[in-house]
């Protein structure tokens, strides 16, 4: 029980006993005249009549509406909190609709304080990911809080709530406390057992403890999640055969490509975050001797070469990204821009390449919101 159900419940019994204890004015004595004889007492009488039962009606609804009141007060102040989880993934919602609801890691704690605006809403975390948008919320109350976080995931991403709906799951308590933990272990990912996820649930907790935005129910549960995760690639098999998104993104590249080709082909990456350094590491590990990076700065790009060996790599400025994917048979994408960055008239307006290597231009995309507009793949069929 919350702790301001004793409270709420004095104020309405409070409100009750006032109602209940006042007591209408009585009419004045009907005047009489000299001699004892009444002037117009019936007209008096009749007027106090009407109006002492009015008043008798009015505190009578009175008090049935504060009983209604103290009723319905009671039943709410008695609702526990519930832990929850209301999102949508990989497995219930197309890219269109998951592009649409996805924050930026930097907003999150924006997304976190506007959340706990909210009134049946307590604390909040937000995990957004390539495959996922979850919200966990602490409610005052499950059908309201609910409610209220629909409606802000409706008003963020412009998708009308009767739509949302049809795509999102919503977990309670120990069903979705169990569910991050899945999360966190691998076990609900694209790809089985992939490591990146933990790595993003650690950077909710730090997000949340850098902008003071996490609760303590929200903060601890993922905390467990952590260290639950990291048990589960620990002591278990799970992950010995694990590959990530972008590795999944390599193997695909090259199995299109004609096996002859395969390591002679121009590789262009755009965009340097971790998800691009990962398929640098994964091209690598495939024997790719030279891959062109671009990048809106350097530093990042020099960062990468410094780390990794075996690979020649070479920075192009976001500038020169077209004529960059002009040079390039294969290009992986994976930046944060919120829109596009080829379009249908962008992929036409590169030359051909050649046929030795399959005669189309491959676009890899790996981000959400996409890089790559849908009907790009028109052109390569």
């Amino acid at each position: 029980m919350m702790a301001g159900t004793t409270s709420s419940t004095a104020v309405a019994g409070a409100l009750f006993s006032t109602v209940a204890s006042s007591k209408p004015r009585g009419s004045a004595a009907c005047p009489r005249g000299g001699g004892g004889r009444r002037r117009g007492s019936c007209v008096v009488r009749c007027d106090a009549g009407v109006e002492v039962q009015a008043q008798a009606a009015a505190k009578a609804a009175s008090i049935a509406a504060l009983e209604q009141f103290k009723i319905s007060a009671d039943r709410y102040m008695k609702e526990r909190s519930s832990i929850a989880v209301i999102g949508l993934s990989i497995h219930t919602a197309p890219v269109e609709m998951r592009e649409k609801l996805a924050v930026a890691e930097e907003l999150w704690p924006r997304a976190v304080s506007e959340l706990t605006n909210l009134n049946h809403i307590e604390e909040a975390a937000v995990l957004s990911t390539c495959n996922r948008m979850e919200i966990y919320v602490v409610a005052l109350s499950w059908n309201r809080g609910i409610r209220e976080v629909v409606d802000w995931m409706s008003k963020q991403s412009g998708i009308p709530a009767s739509e949302l709906r049809e795509h999102l799951f919503m977990l309670r308590d120990s069903d979705a406390t169990r569910h991050l933990f899945e999360v966190s272990a691998g076990l609900d990912s694209l790809v089985l057992g992939e490591g990146q996820i933990l790595a993003q649930v650690k950077q909710v907790v730090r997000s949340g403890q850098n902008s003071g935005g996490l609760g303590k129910n929200i903060d601890r549960m993922f905390k467990d999640a952590i260290t639950a995760g990291k048990r589960v690639r620990s002591e278990t098999n799970i992950s010995s055969g694990a590959v990530s998104v972008s590795s999944a993104a390599v193997e695909l590249a090259l199995m299109k490509l004609p096996r002859s080709e395969c390591l002679s082909a121009r590789m262009l990456l755009i965009g340097a975050g971790k998800m691009g350094k990962l398929v640098i590491k994964h091209l690598i590990a495939k024997g790719c001797k030279k891959v062109v990076v671009v990048n809106r700065s350097v530093e990042r790009v020099d960062a990468i070469r410094e780390e990794m060996n075996g690979i020649e790599i070479v920075y192009r400025p976001l500038t020169e990204m077209y004529e960059a994917a002009a040079d390039a048979d294969v290009v992986f994408t994976s930046t944060s821009s919120e829109s596009p960055l080829f379009m249908k008239e962008h992929a036409e307006a590169l030359p051909p390449i050649s046929d030795a290597n399959g005669g189309v231009r491959l676009f890899v995309d790996i981000s959400v919101p996409r890089n790559v507009s849908a009907c790009v793949s028109m052109l390569m069929t």
